[in-house]
């Protein structure tokens, strides 16, 4: 069983040039965005369209938005809007996980050169994070992840 790489970086506290220089040194070969709402205008040079543009003429970088890895708005009000506890957040993410069944939804090998992107600075309480060991634990440990 091959070992996959998969990477997770967030974009905030992080200029374009931090951001992208992160990417390119990691020899990532595409993005695979994991939050819910891709297209905020808080997102600055994160939104979507610009983004998928960005890493494509940058570094030649696929641009992929996978909301199934992504919480529902439930979730994600309560815990960011309604400054809800990280471990129910958590919890009720892991489940949603387990309902969609990603793990037979998704094979290892699309996650290959890979990095999971949301907004958080860092992955201590991030989705992208959960998202990784969830798999991890499903696909028998065949993710190599690291955090950008």
């Amino acid at each position: 069983m091959n070992k996959v790489n998969v990477s997770t970086i967030g974009f905030t506290k992080s200029n374009a040039e931090q951001f992208f220089e992160r990417l390119l040194n990691a020899g990532v070969k595409k993005v695979i965005d994991v939050r819910l709402h891709n297209t905020s205008q808080l997102a600055g040079f994160a939104k979507a369209d610009d983004l998928a543009y960005f890493l494509k003429k940058i570094g030649g970088i696929e641009y992929v938005h996978q909301s199934l890895l992504a919480p529902v708005d439930s979730i994600l009000k309560a815990y960011k809007k309604e400054k809800g506890d990280w471990s129910v957040y958590q919890g009720q993410f892991l489940n949603l996980m387990a309902d969609r069944k990603i793990e037979s939804r998704l094979r290892p090998e699309m996650f290959e050169g890979a990095c999971l992107l949301c907004s958080e600075a860092t992955p201590h309480h991030c989705h992208r994070r959960l998202v990784c060991e969830y798999l991890n634990e499903k696909w028998d440990g065949r993710l190599q992840v690291r955090h950008l």
